[in-house]
Formats: C-alpha cells, sequence, structure tokens
C-alpha cells in the first residue's frame, strides 16, 4: 500500500495491516521483501505520529480547561471552549497550534510550589577559569625521569685549574693544573595536596565541578613545586632553591660571593645583570631572568627624559624578553619595587635554566575517595609525588638581592 493509502487508515486498521505484512514476510523474498519493510516502515512512523498528537492533545486539554467558576462568570466562556476544541483539533490534525503565555488561573497557581513558579533558571555549560597559579618555571628547567629511585647526584666542575700553570726552571717540577670537582645530592622529597567536596557539587548542572575540583590538587602540587625551585631550603620535603644557601661550604653549588645587590630598577639594571653572570674572560649568551611580576612592571614604565621607554619589552603570558633577554615570571621572587621588601632579600636570579634539575621520582598520583567521609557525604581528593632539585652547575645562576638605599 502506499502512503497516502495509509494515512486513511484507522489505527486498528494500520495495526492488521502490520500483522498481514508479519505473515506475508515468511514467503516474500527480493523486491518484494524491500516493499514489505518499506510498507511496515510507513506504517511504524504514522503510529509514532499519532501518538505524538494525542499526547499534545492531552497537554493542550490541561493548558486550556477553564473553571467551572470561570465559565460561569464570563460570558465569553462558550467561545474559549470552542478555541480551545479548536486548537485541539489542529494539533490532532498535524497543524500548528498557538497558546497563550499568561499566567495560569489562580486555583492552577495555587496548587504549585513556590519552586515550580519561580522564574527558569539557566546554567553555564561550562566553568570560567581563574588565573593560572602555577609558573612556567616548573617546564622550564632540566627534568631528570628517575622513576622509583631514591636519590641522584651530579657531579660538576668548579674550576679548570688554568691558573696553575706557569714557568718553570730546567729541571724543576711541572706545575700542577688539577681540576676541582664538586657535586649535589638530590634526596627524594614528598610532596602532597589534600581537599574536599560535598557531594552536592557533583551533582550541580551542566558544568563539570567535579573534575576542576580534582584537578586542583595536581595543580597545587606544581605550585609547590615552582616555589621550591627557588626558595626550597633543602630540608624535609624541600627542593634545593637557587636561592638557598648551605650552611657548610662544601655544600654550596651557588658561591654567596657572586651575588650581586641592587637599590632600585633603572636604565643599568639589565647590564649589571647580565655582565656580572659568568666567568672573567667572556659574557655569557643569552640566559633566562627569573623575576616577579611587580618588577617586571618596573621595568615596563621606565622612562628616559624624553619620556621614551627605556626597555623594550614583548610579553607572552608568562614568559618573553626584555630588550632580547628572556625572562619567566614567578611569585616567589620578592620584589624590589616593593617598598616592604626587606634590604637582604632575593629578589631576581639570571643564568641557563637548564642549570637547575628536577629530579622525578614518580609521576603526580591523584586519588578520589567516596569512603573516607561517607557519613557527611564528602569526597576526598587527594595527591601525591616524590621529586627533588637542586642547581646542578657550579654558579649556574647569578642571584640578585635588594640592596639598601
Amino acid at each position: 500500500m502506499t502512503k497516502d493509502e495509509l494515512l486513511k487508515l484507522t489505527k486498528a486498521e494500520l495495526n492488521a495491516r502490520l500483522k498481514e505484512i508479519g505473515v506475508q514476510s515468511k514467503t516474500a523474498e527480493g523486491e518484494a521483501l524491500d516493499a514489505l519493510v518499506a510498507e511496515s516502515e510507513m506504517i511504524a512512523d504514522i503510529l509514532d505520529q499519532a501518538a505524538k498528537r494525542e499526547r499534545l492533545a492531552k497537554v493542550a486539554d490541561n493548558a486550556e480547561d477553564p473553571t467551572p467558576a470561570a465559565v460561569e462568570k464570563s460570558d465569553d466562556a462558550d467561545s474559549g471552549v470552542k478555541a480551545f476544541e479548536k486548537r485541539g483539533a489542529n494539533l490532532k490534525a498535524g497543524k500548528n497550534a498557538v497558546f497563550s503565555a499568561g499566567i495560569a488561573s489562580p486555583n492552577v497557581k495555587d496548587s504549585l510550589s513556590v519552586e515550580q513558579t519561580a522564574p527558569v533558571k539557566h546554567t553555564a555549560p561550562d566553568l570560567n577559569q581563574t588565573v593560572n597559579p602555577v609558573s612556567a618555571l616548573v617546564d622550564m628547567v632540566k627534568a631528570v625521569t628517575l622513576q622509583g629511585g631514591e636519590t641522584y647526584e651530579r657531579g660538576f666542575v668548579k674550576d679548570y685549574g688554568a691558573d696553575g700553570a706557569g714557568g718553570t726552571a730546567e729541571g724543576g717540577n711541572y706545575n700542577g693544573v688539577e681540576p676541582v670537582f664538586g657535586y649535589t645530592t638530590i634526596e627524594k622529597q614528598k610532596i602532597t595536596a589534600y581537599t574536599e567536596e560535598p557531594e552536592e557539587m557533583q551533582k550541580l548542572p551542566n558544568a563539570d565541578y567535579d573534575s576542576v575540583v580534582e584537578g586542583s590538587v595536581s595543580k597545587a602540587i606544581r605550585r609547590y613545586l615552582s616555589r621550591q625551585i627557588l626558595v626550597g631550603d633543602g630540608s624535609t620535603s624541600k627542593l634545593k632553591g637557587i636561592f638557598f644557601n648551605p650552611v657548610e661550604a662544601s655544600e654550596r653549588v651557588i658561591d654567596p660571593n657572586t651575588d650581586i645587590e641592587i637599590a632600585e630598577i633603572d636604565d643599568g639594571t639589565l647590564d649589571e645583570i647580565i655582565y656580572s653572570f659568568g666567568g672573567d674572560e667572556e659574557v655569557e649568551g643569552v640566559a633566562t631572568l627569573i623575576l616577579n611580576k611587580q618588577d617586571l612592571k618596573a621595568f615596563a614604565k621606565l622612562r628616559d627624559k624624553q619620556g621614551r621607554k627605556v626597555y623594550t619589552i614583548v610579553n607572552n603570558g608568562q614568559t618573553g624578553t626584555i630588550d632580547g633577554v628572556p625572562f619567566v615570571i614567578n611569585s616567589a621572587c620578592a620584589a624590589i619595587s616593593n617598598v616592604a621588601t626587606d634590604a637582604g632579600a632575593y629578589v631576581m636570579a639570571y643564568g641557563y635554566l637548564q642549570n637547575y634539575e628536577l629530579a622525578i621520582f614518580s609521576d603526580i598520583d591523584v586519588r578520589r575517595s567516596d569512603d573516607y567521609k561517607f557519613k557527611s557525604g564528602q569526597t576526598a581528593f587527594r595527591a601525591s609525588m616524590f621529586a627533588g632539585g637542586s642547581v646542578a652547575a657550579w654558579n649556574g645562576f647569578i642571584r640578585a638581592k635588594k640592596a639598601s638605599f
């Protein structure tokens, strides 16, 4: 049967036709079978559309059914009923129907809760992020993977002994030029982060609050590492930072006597840092400056007598260049430009970032538990990793302190 012929049949007749098709399909083959399949699909679609119209008709009945009181009080009650019947008929016939957007009649309104009558609240499907709390420094130093290790020892040359060469009288002993070596030991430190969230957080609509909470513990560990690369004091759970000065001179990788002092940021600050780094016989290649954002701002605001910028700064998020010299921002540095910074505080470091080695003894392990505080409906997240770090080259960085005015 064609679609037009099927549309003229009642629901009972359509169901009967489906049964006939079922019987015929047992012996049909080829094109005949294909035709039966196509006809059965048309019947199923027609029945589905009819069911949808019936549901919409019921919605229309509930929405437009006038109360007895309203019929008695209104002279237009009959016309209202006729309008309702017309819309219902349109729906059943598959045509459009328009309903009033007005407030429901009093008896319907009174039966609804406050929540049901409140304006619809829409929720964004995502979460706006806040500022990045992790310095890019943690990804720029040299990472050494040592899965399952306990300690890592790094050797380096302190002095080539080149000053030992000299003249020798005939028959005299040769001058000794033995190089001097040093080493630093990087020990495994356990670093952890922990947070909890109520179970209601997981049921909030649309946006994935749960994953943000879970990801926060790993971000906390990375932020901790990025700061420890500078200020870690080498004690338990602390890295050996660039600003760290061991009590024992034999354990020092940076000689404190090479530190420079800067009273304020001026037109000679960058040159002072660059030319103070490295040995006496050469100017080192372009290294990276680590500084506080406030001091970067001070570099940017500096003007000459004609009002022109002293330094050309190119920003690229957490990194960039000052007159072509790379920089990376890290809030663990104190700021020279901050009046609250004490004299003698370390404010900047300049050197090759690969001169700092971050030993990764394990990956960040993030775990979730719904059992710990099951009674109070709290979900716990914890993250841990084992890592260590130290400057791994003799005088691998030049460090700047805030000078006294």
